[in-house]
């Protein structure tokens, strides 16, 4: 069984070890004392040392003026033709961290016939509330190019992983009252404000974050309606939840941005590039000499990947799959 996050008082109560289908008998009863009387423990302590509210008040906003964590501590998804704000699975640790008397985390139950069954979990030793949540993972991953099963145990723990802390999240913020978690996510939107770098460098930083998601700086620039280097603090910081929701799963590129340049958004200087790669190809074969394209002129053949589209030679040209592209022979 593996514990994939902490807690913020004691050891986190893992299933007893009965569950081990070879167990010694005598061993199970210890396993068993022992885990009930860490139990027992903790809900002492936190009946006899209990929380001050507006300590952890301030901790939990003291917490949020660090801008590493204000970074991170927001996202965004789109749903209903709306945006979706709220606090992310970093924030959620670090109130459940400075709330105290609670344990939190994710178990792995079991695996078996290619998947896995985990449970996330909150409970507030303190009045008892517990939120819990058990569900199955598939040992399976998702591409453009179909599915493909899983095999590498740090693969199956990294998905479990991931899934297991949407769920660990929704139980963290089900036992937190409404209004500290209003009051962290409100100091981490004035620490990004405070903090808001547009110089050059960041600018640069933010491109190269959205870059393993294939979003492009042109996209980036069409989404905000203005050139990257006249952002305002408002525009980056909605961009910054943007990239959370993307690294967390919780929305996808197309959710966001446009999905492809246009033909007229094709480089000026495409002729001249075109132009390059023949003369190349006719220094390598000079007795295949291929005249010059007109920018204008339609492709012999619609193309590979868009077989209901011809596209011109301007827009061919950009192409990264151009050399050799079969719909220009």
């Amino acid at each position: 069984m593996n514990t994939m996050n902490g807690n913020s008082v004691s050891a986190v109560y893992e299933a007893p070890i009965a569950t081990r289908p070879h167990a010694n008998a005598a061993m199970v009863e210890v396993e068993q004392q022992r885990a009930i009387s860490e139990v027992q423990g903790a809900i002492i302590l936190a009946k006899r040392f209990p929380r001050n509210q507006l300590e952890a008040l301030d901790r939990i906003t003291t917490a949020c003026q660090r801008p590493s964590l204000a970074e991170q501590a927001l996202y965004s998804y789109a749903r209903g033709g709306s945006e979706i704000t709220g606090p992310s699975i970093r924030l959620a640790e670090a109130i459940a961290q400075n709330w105290s008397n609670l344990q939190f985390g994710i178990r792995e139950i079991e695996q078996r016939n290619g998947e896995s069954t985990v449970q996330a979990y909150a409970w507030d030793m303190e009045t008892n509330v517990k939120q819990e949540k058990t569900f199955q993972v598939k040992h399976e991953r998702y591409t453009k190019k179909g599915r493909y099963a899983l095999e590498d145990p740090r693969d199956i723990y990294e998905m479990t992983a991931n899934q297991g802390a949407r769920r660990l999240r929704a139980c963290i913020l089900g036992i937190i009252p409404g209004d500290v978690i209003d009051a962290a996510v409100s100091q981490c939107e004035q620490t990004l404000k405070a903090k808001a770098d547009t110089s050059p460098e960041a600018l640069k930083k933010l491109v190269e974050a959205f870059a393993p998601y294939k979003v492009t700086k042109e996209q980036i620039e069409k989404r905000i309606q203005r050139r990257l280097d006249t952002i305002t603090p408002a525009q980056l910081i909605q961009l910054r939840k943007i990239y959370n929701s993307l690294k967390d799963g919780m929305s996808g590129p197309l959710d966001w941005f446009d999905a492809a340049l246009t033909e007229e958004r094709a480089p000026a200087d495409a002729s001249v590039s075109l132009k390059n790669k023949l003369k190349n190809k006719q220094d390598k074969e000079p007795s295949a000499a291929v005249p010059d394209p007109e920018p204008a002129e339609m492709a012999p053949a619609p193309c590979p990947d868009n077989p209901e589209t011809t596209y011109t030679w301007a827009f061919c040209s950009a192409c990264k799959k151009f050399v050799g592209c079969p719909a220009w022979g």
